[in-house]
């Protein structure tokens, strides 16, 4: 964490300077940031109450109040009256507001435009992607996740961000990440459209988590490598990736879904016994290094799967 906050802090320098908001006057106008910012809210959110616009940006009353002010004084806004109630006063841009705001909002972009271009190839492009994914994460909500099937460049990713994660809580290193290799490379290298799937759950671009379903053969489909990350847990995203594994089992005609985990991975285990799954088998082995429980749980396609345990 101590790690976390000295980037944060140093991205937080390195952005003021990158997007020119420590000058006094934003893009040359009369305008500090906080102004700026205020106005590009009007106009995006017009009528719009103080209060709201203090709530959405984190603004002392007296200051939006005083900026507020300013703006109907330069003839760029007008406090309308509230149809329900007289105190509540809407505010909303006059023409010549909205002329400044047009003129504002084309020289920011313009600025912007020319600082990821500065960047070089690609630079501008990769920098958007990033910053997509960081905006969504600290935004947060359970609405801002999606769930995908398999791109160019998945499997790779998936192998990587597992044996990287197993390797930080678990200590399972060399053995882990060869058998993350074998099974993505396995899948690609014999996937069967129709029959197989992998499943990506993101936001922002980001991967959150994933989960595949591959033919084990004789009508028996296993779901493998199942994982949401830390950050992404609690918005539903392994039961809804479980789900789908299901369903697509069951439409390709399996007649069971296996799959195989360990006792240490109780969030995974609660997630299976919900969806029905049955544990059918325990074998102690030492792959990863230390002796540790693996499972083995199987699910009959032939019976109705109970909803998820809450």
């Amino acid at each position: 964490m101590e790690h976390a906050v000295d980037q944060f802090r140093a991205f937080n320098r390195a952005h003021t300077r990158f997007a020119a908001v420590l000058a006094p006057h934003y893009m040359d106008t009369e305008m500090g940031v906080a102004e700026a910012r205020l106005l590009y809210e009007i106009a995006g959110r017009q009528p719009v109450l103080a209060s709201e616009l203090q709530e959405i940006l984190g603004l002392d009353a007296g200051y939006v109040s005083r900026a507020v002010k300013r703006f109907e004084e330069r003839g760029w806004v007008v406090r309308e009256r509230g149809a329900e109630d007289a105190r509540q006063r809407p505010i909303a841009l006059l023409p010549a507001g909205q002329t400044i705001f047009d003129a504002l909002d084309e020289a920011t972009r313009s600025h912007s435009r020319r600082q990821l271009e500065s960047l070089g190839p690609g630079g501008g492009a990769l920098l958007g992607h990033h910053l997509a994914a960081a905006r969504a994460l600290i935004e947060g909500g359970a609405g801002a996740w999606t769930i995908r099937t398999l791109r160019p460049g998945d499997m790779g990713a998936i192998a990587s961000r597992q044996a990287i994660l197993y390797a930080e809580h678990y200590g399972w290193e060399r053995p882990m990440e060869l058998l993350l290799n074998d099974v993505t490379t396995g899948f690609l290298r014999d996937f069967q459209p129709g029959r197989e799937q992998c499943w990506v759950a993101e936001r922002g671009g980001e991967m959150l988590g994933s989960v595949m379903l591959a033919d084990g053969g004789d009508g028996v489909a296993k779901l493998r490598l199942l994982y949401v990350e830390s950050w992404a847990r609690g918005l539903g995203i392994g039961e809804a990736l479980v789900r789908r594994c299901i369903a697509f089992a069951r439409e390709a005609g399996y007649a069971r879904l296996d799959l195989w985990t360990h006792t240490i991975l109780t969030s995974a285990r609660r997630i299976y016994d919900g969806h029905g799954f049955e544990l059918v088998g325990t074998e102690e082995h030492d792959r990863f290094g230390e002796p540790i429980m693996g499972e083995t749980w199987s699910l009959d396609l032939s019976r109705d799967v109970p909803p998820a345990t809450p």
